[in-house]
């Protein structure tokens, strides 16, 4: 099943695509939610309703005149109102590249648990534009994720019951601004600046029932739910990224348990991978600079498009367009 939630007369509406056509949840039963935070938060009731909906589409029972081409339509972040978003650090593969770039071993921590930080869930946007300052604009960077969305309250949840928990998976660009992110991160804390003016999900949310085809074990020593899909990023139709999220180390489930120790996982909190292996400019530009001195690094500029595309999960396009101001933090500095 995919959830998708679009704007709507000012309100965001949740709605079921099934072969290109979005059919409003008022379509479907008179007693589902028009919205992805109630669906969320009465998931174990909505959820069959709904899916048993798509049946009822496909079989004809609820004719396509219902439904709207889901390209007429302003997608908005599938879960446009999380409570929190979490970005983990699941890809091995991009944690050594990364360090290797910078000539440093890497970290043993890495393979003993799953690590995260909390970005801003107030900056969760989905397709389209993205507003960026011109602080930004120094050295802005995509980075190529997926995310689950937990679909049920939870506490010192055990990685073993963790797949219980998610709700589906999406698409998320974790936009950075790395001078941002690099000089605040010299007084070991954050990231804070160099993440918390956009982060973009979507197009849509894929429920677990439509992966499970993809699924297979996940890596040695590690246990929950892990999913072969490719995964790539263009930037102006030119491919510069791509993995697959069954490169994943740290599962979904695992990094569920650590989340949740001692803290109460909420309906809607949005749990990103981290960054898959050659899934952003820094480490393409260190892999490159590493290789040859003279090698150009590449950053995102105004008016480039991104888009990501996950296998399963659709094609999240998002557009750089920098905001009219000369406004800068950076100028700002002390000394």
């Amino acid at each position: 099943m995919k959830l998708v939630t679009y704007l709507n007369e000012d309100h965001d509406q949740l709605g079921l695509l099934v072969d290109g056509l979005v059919y409003d949840m008022e379509n479907i039963h008179p007693d589902l939610p028009g919205n992805m935070s109630m669906f969320l938060a009465y998931w174990e009731d909505c959820f069959p309703v709904a899916q048993a909906g798509v049946d009822m589409i496909r079989e004809g029972r609820i004719g396509r005149s219902k439904g709207k081409p889901v390209e007429s339509l302003e997608l908005l972040a599938p879960v446009p109102y999380p409570p929190s978003c979490r970005d983990a650090y699941a890809f091995r593969q991009h944690v050594a590249a990364a360090r290797r770039n910078r000539k440093v071993e890497m970290i043993p921590e890495f393979d003993q648990y799953p690590i995260f930080y909390f970005t801003n869930h107030h900056s969760i946007k989905g397709p389209g534009e993205v507003s960026c300052m011109p602080d930004h604009l120094e050295k802005l960077d995509f980075e190529l994720e997926a995310a689950i969305v937990i679909c049920k309250p939870g506490r010192n949840i055990k990685a073993e019951e963790a797949d219980e928990y998610i709700g589906g998976l999406m698409i998320m660009n974790d936009l950075s601004a790395r001078r941002l992110q690099m000089e605040e991160m010299l007084l070991n804390l954050g990231p804070a600046k160099g993440k918390d003016f956009a982060t973009t999900v979507g197009p849509w949310l894929v429920t677990l029932d439509e992966l499970q085809p993809f699924e297979v074990a996940p890596k040695e020593g590690h246990t929950g739910k892990s999913w072969k899909l490719k995964m790539t990023c263009s930037v102006n139709g030119t491919q510069v990224s791509e993995g697959n999220l069954a490169d994943m180390d740290w599962t979904f489930a695992e990094i569920i348990e650590r989340a949740s120790y001692g803290v109460d996982l909420l309906p809607g909190d949005i749990i990103g991978s981290g960054t898959v292996g050659t899934g952003c400019f820094l480490e393409l530009n260190g892999t490159g600079k590493l290789n040859d001195p003279e090698y150009q690094e590449q950053w995102l500029q105004d008016g480039d498009v991104v888009e990501m595309n996950i296998e399963e999960l659709g094609t999240l396009s998002n557009t750089i367009v920098q905001e009219d101001t000369d406004w800068s933090i950076l100028n700002r500095k002390k000394g």
